[in-house]
């Protein structure tokens, strides 16, 4: 467990990597990381009960005896930039337990559900020894693909009776969960709801990767269905240790990074060109022209 100088610590860096340019991230040192944390992502629609969900789990790992950090992730104004920042809110009886570190970032201006420098965020917690890792996604569709470069299981969160089965056909997010909960499962048309996704998932694609993909109802209000998720993430996580390369998965997140850094980059630089120069140019120079202004 962090002491509360250390708490404090950490969360004066994750503002600053939060808020860092490219330049300034990559001066930053690596951290040392002794012993990874098992990383959970938890992901679907603004509506589903993630937080709540995330709230009541977090609050089960660490009365089992687990140090576990929430990265939550708010999404941004497009128009001021600003974000509430509200996760916290419903999760307070789990942030307040001294097991739990919880923290909430803005999206800013990412594109991908997740926030700037997101994968140097989770490397800093990394560093600081806990066992587990939950971070919760803004909650927007098909850009969440990009969470499961950087965490270990991807749960997806549906919610009964809001055509969200569909959505997700749509998106082809149900490819990337590894675990898929029918949040409010206490609702009417949550057992239907199950069965439908449960059926879709069976004849998936994932099934043949060797993983068969479980569904399982959950209600926070109730506080039932926990027991089998935590069974759920237990069973994908010995999974994943016998099935996944080590390597493979660092070279995933370490491509996560850099593609961020470098997508960061040619927006300043775009950001930086003149309408005039835009306009004039044609398409082959003004190519080479962004191409020679990223080396800088």
């Amino acid at each position: 467990m962090l002491d509360p100088a250390a708490r404090r610590e950490l969360a004066r860096l994750i503002t600053r990597l939060a808020n860092a340019g490219t330049q300034e991230v990559l001066a930053e040192p690596p951290p040392a990381i002794t012993k990874p944390a098992r990383r959970i992502g938890f992901t679907g629609p603004p509506g589903a009960g993630k937080s709540t969900l995330v709230g009541r789990y977090v609050e089960r790992r660490a009365s089992a005896g687990c140090t576990v950090a929430v990265l939550g992730i708010d999404p941004a104004s497009p128009y001021s930039g600003g974000a509430i920042l509200g996760d916290r809110v419903r999760m307070d009886d789990a942030a307040g337990n001294p097991r739990v570190f919880m923290r909430s970032v803005s999206s800013r201006d990412a594109f991908d559900g997740l926030c700037n420098n997101v994968a140097d965020i989770l490397l800093a917690l990394d560093a600081r020894g806990f066992d587990e890792i939950v971070m919760e996604t803004v909650g927007v569709g098909q850009a969440e693909h990009a969470v499961k470069a950087l965490v270990d299981t991807v749960v997806l969160l549906m919610q009964p009776e809001t055509g969200d089965g569909i959505q997700a056909l749509k998106a082809g997010i149900l490819e990337v969960a590894d675990v898929i909960v029918i949040s409010k499962s206490d609702m009417p048309g949550a057992a239907r709801m199950r069965e439908n996704v449960a059926g879709t998932v069976r004849f998936g694609a994932r099934r043949s990767a060797g993983w068969d993909v479980p569904v399982i109802g959950v209600s926070s209000e109730a506080g039932t269905g926990f027991e089998e998720l935590e069974a759920a993430l237990a069973k994908h996580a010995a999974w994943a240790g016998a099935h996944r390369d080590a390597g493979e998965t660092q070279a995933m997140r370490t491509r996560y990074r850099l593609q961020d850094l470098l997508i960061r980059r040619l927006e300043t630089v775009l950001d930086e060109l003149a309408a005039a120069e835009v306009n004039a140019a044609s398409p082959a120079a003004l190519y080479d022209r962004v191409v020679s202004l990223l080396g800088r």
